[in-house]
């Protein structure tokens, strides 16, 4: 996984933020989070969503489109991965301006070979993600 964060193209960002705008998508995308570094087939997505094959394998699509997600071809399955590195580039270039420029906060680090990653519980991490609203 790339952990350096990049600037993003403000045209990427647009195609980025286009994506997760659709409700399907966004599931899909965020479920893919929760996999981390395992990933997900996507007979196991659609059970998971309650969304047909057909429709998931379009969502994935778009997803793979602007990099969101990427796909690993194991024998004849397809294993998809949320690209971390591609959401933190999202959420950098989203923050980068925040508060007139001045460090207010500073956004998590995605590692999700870290240990810690897999023991967080949810709970944590929402007080973690209210504490970045704050």
């Amino acid at each position: 996984m790339n952990t350096v964060v990049t600037p993003a193209d403000p045209q990427w960002v647009v195609k980025a933020l286009c994506a997760l705008a659709q409700i399907n998508r966004l599931n899909v995308f965020r479920l893919l989070v929760v996999a981390g570094q395992d990933g997900m087939y996507p007979s196991d997505m659609a059970v998971a969503l309650g969304v047909p094959s057909n429709s998931l394998s379009f969502h994935l699509k778009e997803l793979l489109r602007c990099e969101l997600v990427s796909q690993e071809r194991e024998g004849r399955n397809l294993r998809y991965r949320a690209n971390l590195s591609r959401m933190q580039n999202l959420l950098v270039y989203l923050t980068d301006e925040c508060c007139k420029g001045q460090p207010c906060f500073e956004l998590p680090s995605i590692d999700c070979q870290d240990s810690d990653c897999e023991s967080e519980s949810q709970s944590e991490r929402k007080v973690k993600s209210k504490s970045l609203s704050a």
